[in-house]
């Protein structure tokens, strides 16, 4: 009898061992703290072989991050921070490396000066690349189970592409994302009628800057629609007096006129859980001063608005797991000459580009590591630029050649990107 009752009470210890210990498991919460980040490289070879050892062309923009020439490259080192509370979240996102200051200028306190030494072949002295910047620096608070504010430094709501190269499917960016924001530090709120319609409204300090350069504030929205699963679709705004202030020296008036304006169109749709379209569309104005910079434009042509504008297709096929396959059609008009992708010397000059970029994906060790070999066709408008503003320079084309010649018209690079995740 003894023994009986000796082991219907080990029998009924164990049991509430056993529940004592699965409850504790229920009851664990996870750690309101959150690490991650990214670091990749590059090698990209120039078929035309530019003395310049540079992707840039006669622009000097041609490409917004993979812009060094048949050498391997680090692109950039991500490093961000985050914390949950109960309604309240924070994240922290600082990079590292050259890519880091590409896409964070103007709020790159930790990068040093140093006159003699060139950050980009054939550019000239500045800032040497490789500094630390704060990419996202931001809080969110949930008011209501509808309603969030967001206050600080985020990135842009505006275009297809982000900074991410794990984000991206092709690793070299788009010319829309070159000519769009990158960032913006404001306020803003974003209110979610249900699970397939919101609008987002903002305050921001002027484009891609740490510090406002007027009084001005600009604005921002977005309008997410989701007609159907797996179909999203962003209309996007930016609208920000860009002008440098000049003041008349009688009423100390702000005379400067600069408004710059976006509108931007980004839908993706899954066909099927292998197959991927997207659709980036953008039309921008600008009129007047830009932050100090005037539009490539004869002085009587700098207070008309010019326009500037593209669209971007792409798709995607997972094969498996292991595998896919990417390809982006672009087409860029800046023929206004208003924006990048233009001779900063020549006078009332534009252009427009078509590119193409094909980006195989490979994905290893669980996705932490992605291998992305990528083929990418620019093709520029013929003879862009015949005036420099010291007289007909004759046929001055986009890229450079072997011996150093503005001969070609298009550029073709082959290259391979590494990308780690963590």
């Amino acid at each position: 009898m003894k023994k009986t009752i000796l082991v219907v009470s080990v029998s009924l210890l164990s049991i509430n061992l056993t529940k004592a210990q699965d409850t504790a498991k229920v009851e664990a919460k996870p750690s309101p703290f959150t690490f991650s980040g990214y670091i990749d490289s590059y090698y990209m070879y120039n078929l035309n072989n530019p003395l310049s050892g540079n992707n840039l062309g006669q622009s000097g923009t041609a490409r917004a991050f993979d812009q060094r020439a048949n050498t391997i490259g680090l692109g950039l080192v991500q490093t961000k921070f985050g914390y949950t509370h109960k309604k309240s979240d924070v994240v922290v996102d600082l990079t590292f490396g050259p890519n880091a200051d590409l896409g964070n200028y103007g709020n790159n306190p930790f990068l040093s000066w140093n006159p003699s030494q060139v950050a980009i072949p054939g550019g000239a002295p500045g800032y040497l690349l490789g500094g630390i910047a704060i990419k996202q620096a931001y809080f969110n608070y949930k008011a209501t189970d509808k309603l969030t504010f967001t206050a600080g430094q985020f990135g842009t709501h505006i275009g297809y592409e982000v900074i991410d190269a794990p984000i991206n499917y092709n690793y070299s960016l788009s010319n829309l994302f070159n000519n769009g924001p990158f960032y913006h530090i404001g306020l803003k709120a974003n209110y979610a009628f249900s699970d397939r319609f919101a609008l987002m409204a903002g305050v921001v300090n002027n484009v891609d800057a740490l510090y406002d350069n007027n009084k001005k504030k600009g604005v921002i929205g977005q309008m997410y629609i989701k007609p159907a699963e797996g179909w999203n679709v962003y209309i996007n705004y930016i609208g920000s007096d860009e002008a440098n202030p000049i003041y008349d020296s009688t009423t100390m008036k702000d005379t400067a006129k600069g408004f710059y304006q976006l509108l931007d169109l980004t839908t993706g749709y899954q066909i099927t859980k292998k197959f991927y379209i997207g659709v980036n569309a953008a039309y921008g104005m600008q009129k007047g001063n830009y932050q100090g910079s005037k539009p490539n434009l004869a002085p009587s042509g700098r207070d008309t608005t010019r326009t500037w504008g593209g669209v971007a297709l792409y798709s995607n096929f997972q094969f498996n797991q292991y595998f896919g396959f990417g390809v982006r059609a672009e087409y860029f008009d800046n023929n206004s000459g208003v924006r990048s992708l233009t001779n900063p010397n020549a006078i009332n000059t534009g252009t427009d580009v078509t590119s193409l970029t094909f980006t195989p994906k490979i994905t290893l060790d669980e996705g932490h590591l992605e291998l992305k070999p990528e083929l990418r066709i620019d093709m520029f408008k013929k003879l862009a630029y015949t005036d420099v503003g010291l007289g007909d320079a004759g046929n001055i084309q986009q890229f450079q050649d072997s011996k150093g010649n503005w001969t070609k018209d298009s550029q073709t690079t082959i290259g391979l990107a590494l990308i780690y995740k963590y």
